[in-house]
């Protein structure tokens, strides 16, 4: 089988609290090498240190634990193991590095010496050769001292040149304590933040260079912020070739009402003294909404709305409460489109008429369409349901006489007796079948004391307890029927 294209192995879509166990992470395969997307799942139970030794590089798309839980023991490796000739390669933007180097200070910062006769001191620089993605901006926060968090801060421009506080101030968070940057926007003479304000391709705030990751084998990696929307620093990313564009989306609220909402609300200003001081203030202290004029430039909505045009994407989802994700109820009011969108990150119960992704699925991204992975056979994912529930994953082909019932409640679809509360509006009927390592076998009534279980060789056994023992049947993968269908 031709596997050209760009291959992504799912090695966790679980969220921090998932009872699953697998965190976030993703090994993408392209051009002959492999980079890791973030490094919340077991990877050195998934891919071994033979397979790590291998990866050209870590990509981190933001600094929750469940992105990056595993990232000082792979700093760790790549320093300690004898093979190892190099440091661990780190792509992400520069403020999630700085967010990876304090988080990471106290596993990294100290270790013992060769003879291990004293306790030396390490920089996060001898574990990690940074590259940087995305642009750098122009004006940042420094301190006489030259670290951010001296009590005298103050902004300079790409030049090293003090701004004043006409155009540039700095808030203090009193949660806290983190400064962030109040900029003026020269063209709607607005106080915003620009970290939020501006897309990547501003240059008004960031540099010409979008440092975009170039390989010799022909394909690009960049990274993408106008889209992600998730309260941290976070970037999404951009993997393309000649014929492929697959972008990550990062963790984001993915909304058009909302993001329209967010460039083109005018805020009023909630200052406690007056509009002279406030114009005096070098730093102030407090909460820096209580400043901000509008939240997002128009060029950011422009950029966020086109970033998934002509790709695939792998995006996350939630139901209910999470304001730091896209609701499944609102991906109607998204730029996504079905056929072309990999659901991840999801809930440990969820039902979608959307392709999920599920811990150890491969897909295959070939122009502008996907494929699941199975053995040396590429399949669409064509099912109309799909769900998911305590680690188990199923698909429903509509049958008007089908076995299980798909429900509606609220824009939220269940399958109605898995659910703890008002089931909702019948939609329709599919025949259910739980897959297995990508095979798609009947169903297993519960209490049946029956199970399946993958062999050595790949085949499929429905495994029968008794007290007696165990017994088991090879069953056919209905697969490639169901497709024909």
């Amino acid at each position: 089988m031709n596997k050209d294209g760009i291959l992504v192995r799912v090695l966790g879509d679980y969220g921090p609290f998932s009872s699953m166990g697998k965190s976030i992470g993703y090994q993408v395969s392209i051009g002959g090498s492999t980079f890791l997307v973030d490094c919340g799942s077991p990877l050195f139970q998934q891919i071994g240190g033979h397979g790590l030794k291998a990866v050209k590089g870590l990509i981190i798309t933001h600094c929750h634990d469940d992105h990056k839980r595993w990232f000082t023991d792979l700093s760790l490796f790549n320093l300690y193991t004898p093979d190892m000739q190099h440091k661990l390669p780190v792509f992400t933007s520069e403020i999630i590095n700085d967010g990876l180097q304090i988080s990471s200070g106290p596993s990294l910062n100290n270790s013992l010496s060769g003879d291990s006769s004293s306790v030396v001191d390490l920089s996060y620089n001898d574990y990690i050769d940074f590259h940087n993605l995305g642009p750098r901006p122009k004006f940042r926060i420094v301190s006489e001292s030259g670290c951010v968090g001296d009590s005298r801060l103050f902004v300079v421009d790409e030049m090293g040149i003090k701004v004043g506080p006409e155009r540039a101030k700095i808030v203090v968070s009193c949660k806290n304590g983190a400064a962030r940057l109040l900029f003026k926007d020269p063209d709607c003479a607005e106080w915003i933040e620009p970290e939020l304000f501006y897309p990547f391709s501003s240059a008004t705030f960031y540099e010409d260079n979008r440092n975009i990751y170039s390989d010799p084998a022909g394909y690009t990696i960049e990274a993408i912020n106008a889209s992600v929307w998730h309260g941290i620093p976070s970037i999404g990313l951009r993997f393309k070739t000649e014929n492929e564009s697959l972008v990550f989306s990062g963790d984001t609220c993915n909304d058009l009402e909302l993001w329209q909402k967010l460039h083109s609300e005018k805020r009023a200003q909630r200052m406690n003294f007056s509009k002279a001081e406030f114009d005096e203030l070098s730093v102030i202290y407090g909460d820096i909404n209580d400043y901000i004029e509008r939240v997002w430039s128009r060029e950011r909505y422009l950029d966020a709305i086109s970033a998934f045009d002509n790709a695939v994407v792998i995006h996350d989802i939630a139901i209910g409460k999470s304001v730091v994700h896209t609701d499944y109820r609102r991906l109607r009011h998204t730029k996504l489109k079905k056929e072309q969108t990999i659901l991840t990150h999801s809930p440990d119960k969820i039902t979608s008429e959307w392709a999920l992704s599920k811990a150890e699925k491969t897909f295959l991204i070939k122009g502008e369409t996907f494929c699941e992975v199975v053995d040396d056979n590429l399949f669409a994912m064509n099912a109309a349901i799909y769900h998911k529930h305590e680690g188990r994953y199923y698909v429903g082909y509509r049958n008007p006489n089908g076995n299980t019932i798909v429900y509606d409640n609220d824009g939220t679809l269940n399958l109605g007796g898995e659910w703890d509360r008002n089931k909702g509006c019948e939609l329709f009927r599919v025949d259910l079948y739980e897959d297995v390592s990508g095979r798609y076998l009947p169903i297993i009534a519960k209490g049946e004391g029956t199970r399946y279980a993958q062999r050595p060789d790949g085949r499929v056994e429905r495994v029968t307890y008794s007290e007696n023992g165990s017994s088991g049947v090879v069953v056919d993968d209905l697969r490639l029927l169901l497709a024909e269908h």
